[in-house]
């Protein structure tokens, strides 16, 4: 009878998944916090720079200056992008914070609608992998 009790290597509480496809998707998520984070980086510059490329409307309900939805933006992808780096590093606190950045950027993605809809719609949907993704049941969790 084998035993590797005597092992001295354990994985870190937490983090290790219930199966390699959960882990898959957290990398995964990871990978898509980084470049979203980048994405909504360079979003938020060329709102800042008041580039042609979005249409601002009048009579919006939640009327807010492109500039200040540039900086919201610049801000969150800032911080979405080290959220996800500490994640590949397999931060413990990386998935709570993810999952909550995730959440705030579905809710800017949404109010942004009006201005870039096409791409605010992806990243709602991306934002909401990304929450399944890291919610994912981990060993050691209590799932009945």
């Amino acid at each position: 009878m084998a035993s590797n009790v005597g092992s001295t290597h354990r994985p870190r509480a937490g983090w290790e998944a219930e199966s390699t496809w959960a882990t898959g998707w957290t990398v995964a998520a990871a990978a898509l916090m980084t470049f979203g984070g980048i994405m909504a980086i360079f979003q938020g510059i060329a709102a800042i720079a008041q580039d042609d490329v979005f249409v601002t409307t009048r009579n919006f309900t939640y009327a807010f200056s492109l500039t200040g939805w540039g900086w919201v933006h610049l801000i969150l992808g800032a911080l979405v992008t080290a959220a996800g780096l500490a994640l590949f590093r397999g931060a413990p606190w990386a998935r709570a914070v993810g999952v909550a950045l995730a959440g705030l950027s579905m809710i800017a993605n949404f109010v942004w609608l009006p201005y870039y809809p096409v791409w605010s719609i992806a990243l709602i949907i991306i934002d909401g992998f990304i929450i399944w993704a890291l919610c994912a049941p981990r060993r050691g969790s209590s799932t009945a």
